[in-house]
């Protein structure tokens, strides 16, 4: 794999290879690895590695990228060429600022939280065999097998980095490990389902997870039908992912100049529940990623709600500068870089990738919220989910793989699944009881550190047929 040295002297030689005013190099690579099993069966194992450049010119506001993963000289002076010839037929991009240098990739980023960020690279995670993941699906299978029920899902392992240089001397390195296992059991009429994501293989338990799949197949077995309306809903933190991601795609400036984020007009006002407090924050220790967005600038911890009070957005550079012009200035809370970018050129600005919500006064566990529950639904997960009206936040999609009828403190038995139609505002406004905030893994959206929760009037309007 490449190391910050093999970069800065990849980057030497582009840079001597370009006649750019200004040039910019990211790295990104690694190894991936992959057991896919189903039918209580291994039948796919795959690994991949992998290793690019992409070079970004800059000549008198104009700039393009081009990619390529040959590091030859032939390679690198083509790739340089490449990029140039699209800089030079570009328009002019009156917001494009200069790239930054070392100190501006700095500025305001918290030293001493950046000081305890812990690593996310892990030897044991890089030295994740095929065996080692076979031996995890095979403890998968044999939970799979004692219940009758068959299986299916992935195992997947790996290590990566990241990083960019650039003319004005600024140069960033990241480095980190992941493990995945996901794991569905099916059922004659039912099914179950778990996921967990880490950088440490060392926190995720292939045998738990089977068992909590299995248990959620077994117990929702031969679904009762219960009418559509509106419930008391448990929702454990996978479908809370799920769900609540959709929203985090507005908190960026560039959302709100563009008039398409459903924050506009609403920053410093209460949107939320007083116990919901979210913050971006890529130090917290059960997050992974980069500490530094597309551009090299670090990420600074940004508080986005506030006992319901939503206080800021995140921005990119050129963003936060056009923000700083709009009409919209005075009314967005504080403006500045935070690190939070996408690579340039890019039209998707930026965007809070590590969402932290904060733990409730009173954490219940998902138990403790059944048992205070008079009636309603425990949902494991939701899928499908796609947005019906972007301003209020509703979005549609279904529950699956564990949805469970609760009455008078007691999960009953399995229900067939619902479509649902939720306003997230409503759904973040009406949260009557939280746990204490875990690392989840779904499907729709990315990971995050969220509670399980217990929601007063979720809006279900359908029932599907199984």
């Amino acid at each position: 794999m490449l190391n910050p040295e093999k970069a800065a002297n990849i980057f030497d030689r582009i840079r001597k290879l370009s006649s750019a005013d200004e040039v910019e190099v990211l790295f990104s690579g690694g190894r991936f690895a992959l057991t896919r099993f189903a039918n209580n069966t291994i039948h796919q194992n795959v690994a991949e590695e992998n290793e690019v450049v992409s070079v970004r010119t800059v000549f008198d506001g104009r700039t393009a990228r081009a990619t390529t993963n040959k590091f030859d000289d032939e390679s690198l002076r083509s790739v340089v060429r490449a990029s140039e010839n699209l800089a030079k037929v570009q328009q002019r991009d009156p917001d494009l600022l200069p790239m930054p240098d070392a100190a501006e990739a700095e500025a305001g980023s918290d030293k001493s939280a950046r000081a305890t960020a812990p690593s996310r690279y892990f030897e044991r995670t890089a030295a994740i065999t095929p065996e080692v993941r076979a031996d995890g699906v095979q403890r998968i299978v044999q939970v799979a097998d004692r219940h009758q029920f068959t299986t299916a899902g992935v195992f997947s392992s790996g290590e990566s980095s990241e990083g960019i240089f650039n003319s004005r001397g600024l140069s960033r390195w990241h480095q980190q490990t992941s493990a995945e296992i996901s794991i569905t059991m099916l059922a004659e009429d039912s099914s179950g389902w778990q996921k967990a994501n880490s950088p440490d293989v060392a926190n995720l338990d292939p045998l738990a997870l089977a068992e909590t799949a299995a248990k959620k197949a077994r117990d929702s077995a031969h679904p009762h039908g219960v009418p559509a309306g509106k419930y008391t809903v448990i929702l454990e933190p996978a479908a809370v992912l799920d769900i609540v991601g959709f929203m985090f795609w507005d908190y960026s400036g560039m959302a709100v100049l563009d008039q398409r984020s459903f924050l506009t007009g609403r920053i410093g006002t209460k949107l939320f529940g007083e116990n919901i407090t979210i913050w971006d924050d890529v130090a917290h220790p059960l997050h992974s990623g980069s500490p530094f967005d597309g551009e090299g600038v670090r990420r600074q911890k940004v508080e986005l709600v506030s006992n319901g009070v939503v206080q800021s957005l995140v921005y990119a550079r050129a963003t936060a500068e056009r923000m700083k012009r709009s009409e919209h200035k005075d009314k967005v809370g504080p403006i500045a870089a935070t690190g939070h970018g996408f690579a340039l050129p890019n039209e998707m600005g930026e965007m809070p990738l590590n969402i932290v919500f904060a733990a409730p006064h009173d954490p219940q566990s998902v138990e403790e919220m059944i048992a205070s529950t008079e009636r309603g639904i425990l949902v494991t997960r939701l899928w499908y989910i796609r947005e019906v009206d972007p301003y209020e936040k509703i979005v549609t999609g279904m529950t699956r793989d564990g949805t469970f009828y609760v009455e008078n403190g007691r999960v009953q038995y399995g229900v067939r699944n619902f479509r649902f139609n939720q306003s997230l505002i409503s759904m973040l406004s009406n949260v009557e009881g939280m746990s204490v905030p875990g690392r989840a893994s779904g499907e729709e959206s990315f990971d995050m550190v969220v509670p399980a929760m217990k929601v007063r009037d979720f809006n279900f309007t359908e029932v599907t047929k199984f």
